[in-house]
């Protein structure tokens, strides 16, 4: 769902009254930002061996500023003062510039900075790299060696590659080489709602597929696939390769439920794509589901947790 105003406690409301009421409680939550996030900054962080609702790992999160219209949550510590509040202890984040700035490089140091100055251990860098810029590989050295990212996150429509090219593929062969986790990210915003000038289509994934199967140790996140069809097809993926899927452009009540009839709970992780997207919006999808205990722990957190330790 596409942020419009603040977020509000989505616990005992349905998603038609939840959107009704999250303007009301915008104020409240920036005013308590900092405190909430003082205070969690000086607890154990819960996510260390925790499953189920103790922790919360989000990997779809974003920093900067959307180009048409200012955001809520777009300065850093109000977005990470509300993913604290919200139980998330680990964010996955990367940089809106990374889609618009020909400097990908400057992108990906000014992110890794960002997260270490106002992260405060929650925020994770992933970069932006362009298999169509010839300076992708160092900038892939660069994320990898110098700015420590446990992984990268890759824009075809935006700029301007399709799955089949070759280039793409050498990017995820070096990608896969360095242990890299691999973001690729089928749309941001819906086609409806774009600046008619600045009109980017939903990626077409139907040469992933190939690209997985031909690619066992490859480890790649799909995210914001679920709307518009555009040949996202999660069991075909599922059997190719090593691929989760995200939650955060899932629609329809039980959305999580749907999915996890399609692929394994092994393959599903949170993501809210904040503040694009409602963060609330995200975790209403996993109370409305009806999920397994095992099944709510995997998509919290331990699917992510996975990914990472295997790149660690």
């Amino acid at each position: 769902m596409r942020q419009k105003d603040g977020g509000a406690d989505p616990g005992r409301l349905s998603r038609r009254s939840f959107l009704c009421t999250t303007t009301v409680a915008a104020a409240a939550a920036a005013a308590a930002g900092w405190r909430a996030e003082t205070a969690d900054a000086a607890a154990p962080d819960p996510l260390i061996g925790a499953t189920g609702p103790r922790g919360l790992v989000d990997t779809n999160v974003w920093l900067g500023q959307w180009p048409g219209r200012r955001l809520p949550l777009e300065e850093t510590p109000a977005l990470v003062a509300r993913l604290r509040r919200q139980g998330v202890r680990q964010a996955w984040a990367g940089s809106f510039d990374g889609l618009w700035h020909k400097d990908l490089g400057a992108v990906n140091a000014r992110l890794a900075a960002e997260c270490r100055r106002q992260g405060r251990g929650l925020l994770t860098p992933f970069g932006t790299i362009n298999p169509a810029d010839p300076a992708w590989e160092e900038d892939l050295r660069r994320c990898a060696e110098e700015h420590q990212m446990p992984g990268i996150r890759l824009h075809p429509n935006y700029h301007g590659y399709q799955l089949d090219d070759p280039a793409l593929a050498r990017l995820l062969d070096r990608a896969g080489q360095r242990g890299l986790i691999v973001q690729l990210v089928a749309a941001m915003e819906d086609e409806r709602t774009q600046h008619p000038r600045m009109r980017v289509p939903q990626v077409d994934v139907a040469p992933l597929a190939a690209l997985l199967a031909s690619r066992p140790e490859l480890r790649l996140v799909l995210l914001n696939w679920g709307r518009g069809a555009n040949s996202v097809q999660p069991p075909r993926l599922a059997e190719a390769g090593q691929i989760c899927f995200d939650i955060a452009t899932l629609e329809g009540v039980g959305g999580v439920a749907s999915l996890l009839r399609q692929v394994s709970a092994g393959r599903v992780v949170f993501g809210s794509c904040a503040p694009l997207f409602y963060l609330e919006s995200a975790l209403l999808k996993l109370q409305e589901s009806p999920l397994t205990e095992a099944q709510l722990a995997a998509v919290r957190a331990d699917n992510a947790l996975r990914l990472r330790r295997r790149v660690s």
